[in-house]
């Protein structure tokens, strides 16, 4: 099984592009907002840590957010509680695709949380940052003081695009986005 990982900027579009290789993927943000949802051991460890923002099940982001802005500790207790739960769930996603040719990770802290292996094929999206802030903008919810602190748990990008294997420039047009996946995919199932 060939794993390929999507790294980049917040908002540099690694979800979009994950979807175009046309094999599964692991979306960390789609399972962290599923935990949210649906996932009431989740939310008590958060209601236990949390008490002052999280008063209701599904958990509501605008309490997170409020928590995180609040408060630098709280974002910590937030990620104590909710990475090894994907963790856990990204190692039974693999498990599942044991079998699969190929299978993508779109997880935002992967390198920062070693969640990489030496085999990974890390494929880093380039945007430009002003084109980055322009679309996050435009989320709904969307608070550049948060944004900000995951910005700092995150590796400087330039670090990022130095362990890539390969880098894609992104620049928001689909059928360019479309075309830079075929030539990469080809380049990988060559290789393999």
């Amino acid at each position: 099984m060939i794993r390929i990982a999507l790294i980049g900027d917040i908002g540099s579009g690694k979800s979009h592009f994950a979807k175009l290789f046309g094999f599964p993927v692991f979306n960390a943000d789609d399972e962290v907002a599923k935990l949210y949802k649906k996932s009431r051991k989740c939310y008590i460890k958060l209601k236990k840590n949390l008490p002052n923002y999280i008063n209701s099940f599904p958990i509501n982001k605008k309490h997170l957010v409020k928590a995180i802005i609040d408060r630098n500790s709280n974002f910590k207790k937030i990620i104590k509680i909710v990475h090894p739960e994907i963790r856990f769930k990204m190692k039974k996603f693999i498990r599942k695709n044991k079998n699969k040719k190929i299978i993508l990770l779109d997880v935002p802290l992967l390198l920062e949380s070693k969640l990489n292996e030496k085999n990974d094929i890390l494929i880093f999206i380039e945007t430009k940052k002003a084109e980055v802030i322009k679309r996050l903008k435009k989320r709904p919810g969307f608070n550049l003081k948060v944004l900000n602190k995951f910005r700092k748990l995150q590796l400087p990008l330039e670090v990022k695009k130095r362990k890539s294997n390969f880098i894609i420039k992104n620049n928001f047009i689909n059928n360019f986005a479309k075309k830079n996946v075929k030539i990469l995919l080809n380049k990988i199932l060559l290789n393999d």
